[in-house]
């Protein structure tokens, strides 16, 4: 650390040194003409160029010197000549660091090596860096670091801004994908006076001018059944979720959900627009059905597998929980601690994640989910346990929910109500989404899809805070790089 701040204390006066000729450090307008990308494919020699970005090397030889410029994309070679700047412009390139922003013109050449150049007719510098970037060839690998200054990370790895270049890729081409089918992209509240649409701890808030405690959403699911109600028969909200619960590489309490819904469909139809959606995401990014995903190779060669919630339980504990129903004596069977107070849902559910999601690799589709713990979807036809329901599960985890949704006011009701006396669910029914299936919503089937968790697995990425740019951390003082992970003084 003594190494470290001599050496911004260095910097420091260099920067004071450098003020004194070039007071404006902390530059004027220059909008570059051509992207870097853009220059290099086609590449014109002789051309003239405007181009910006960061300075991410520096060679020196004696009255000529290199460097590499990379704006968002891509990066160029730049070449900076004493008799083509001048002596005052050639000193202050002599004088820039690593990470500094600059506003270059030149003409593009090719080096006596053959790499596409711009020959520097003059620059300025847009923006001085006061601290030091992390060492080029090893790169930061302090993940604690990382997530917690995600600017500096995407600076200095490559991969990481390619990773959430393709999210927002991804994310356009969903919402491509979906207007293409009629679908109307739509609003919800984010702020719910009663949370909704799943079981999940809330984050609370308090308006002051209404003098109304309000809570962040968990799930948009009851106020875009309201616009089905409305008449909109197709509807679809990319959203922020808030889930007051535990922190993993699967989990963040803030995370993003697409949400459809549409009118006169059921179950079968979403397996359908879901298995269309993500096969179409895999093909336009890979080319081909498998993927790597770690050490897995993951088949989303259609149809995927579909099989039934109570099957597999049985097949991976050796108990038939659809008819022995006594879930705590079972649960103590396979010595499993279930935290009290807990219902029927807990058990089913703690028992699914230790014994049946670690063995789901391949694109799965169960089905046939208990009724007890699908509150919101319809009775599956012919049963009287089971609900119209499936959870798609990749690579050991959930990635997609749907139903066929109910629609029938008095059952719903009475489902809400059991609910919120197992679990005292949050004091209080929507009582106004009761009222709006009274006025009649159409039969339909409704879809929930992980955004954090798709990225995930097209992005190849193990850990959900290598998919989201700003994850919820622990409060740390952690606030400059390690002597270790800087680049050589120069």
């Amino acid at each position: 650390m003594q190494v470290q701040n001599e050496i911004l204390k260095e910097r420091e006066e260099k920067i004071k040194l450098i003020k004194q000729k070039n007071p404006n450090l902390y530059g004027e307008r220059f909008l570059p003409v051509d992207s870097v990308e853009g220059i290099l494919e086609p590449f014109e020699e002789e051309k003239k160029v405007r181009i910006a970005g960061r300075l991410m090397a520096k060679r020196s030889h004696g009255k000529s010197s290199f460097g590499d410029i990379r704006d968002q994309n891509a990066k160029i070679q730049i070449y900076a000549k004493l008799d083509a700047v001048g002596e005052e412009a050639y000193d202050l390139f002599q004088h820039l660091d690593l990470g500094d922003i600059l506003g270059v013109e030149g003409t593009l050449f090719l080096s006596k090596k053959g790499e596409k150049t711009v020959k520097v007719e003059s620059f300025k510098i847009l923006s001085k860096i006061r601290q030091i970037l992390p060492e080029k060839w090893h790169g930061l690998k302090d993940v604690e670091f990382r997530y917690r200054h995600r600017y500096v990370d995407l600076i200095a790895n490559e991969n990481v801004r390619k990773t959430f270049q393709l999210r927002s890729q991804i994310i356009r081409d969903l919402r491509s994908f979906l207007d293409s089918k009629s679908f109307m992209e739509v609003e919800t509240p984010m702020m719910q006076q009663i949370p909704g649409g799943a079981k999940a701890e809330p984050f609370q808030t308090h308006h002051n001018a209404l003098h109304l405690d309000l809570y962040l959403r968990v799930a948009p699911e009851l106020y875009l059944k309201r616009l089905l109600v409305g008449g909109f028969e197709r509807v679809y909200e990319i959203n922020r979720n808030f889930r007051n619960e535990g922190i993993s590489i699967k989990h963040n309490p803030e995370f993003t959900m697409l949400e459809l819904y549409q009118s006169y469909a059921d179950l079968t139809d979403m397996i359908e627009i879901t298995e269309e959606m993500i096969s179409e995401q895999i093909s336009k990014i890979y080319g081909t059905d498998k993927i790597k995903f770690g050490e897995k190779e993951l088949n989303f060669a259609r149809p995927w597998k579909r099989i039934g919630f109570y099957d597999l339980l049985k097949e991976k504990t050796g108990i038939d929980w659809h008819t022995e129903k006594d879930y705590k004596k079972n649960a103590e069977k396979l010595k499993l601690k279930i935290e009290e107070p807990f219902d029927d849902s807990d058990v089913l559910n703690e028992v699914f994640d230790v014994f049946v999601e670690p063995e789901l690799v391949d694109p799965t589709f169960v089905v046939d989910f208990p009724l007890a713990i699908s509150p919101l979807a319809k009775q599956k036809e012919g049963s009287d346990d089971m609900a119209d329901r499936f959870e798609l599960f990749v690579a050991n985890m959930e990635l997609a929910n749907a139903f066929s949704e109910l629609n029938d006011p008095e059952e719903q009701r009475l489902r809400l109500e059991k609910q919120k006396e197992m679990i005292g669910e949050h004091k209080h029914l929507d009582e106004d989404f009761l009222l709006a299936l009274e006025y009649g919503m159409p039969p339909a089937g409704g879809l929930g899809i992980g955004i954090d968790r798709l990225v995930m697995l097209l992005a190849n990425q193990s850990s959900i805070r290598d998919v989201i740019l700003f994850p919820q951390m622990k409060p740390g003082d952690g606030t400059q790089l390690s002597i270790e992970e800087e680049p050589e003084v120069k």
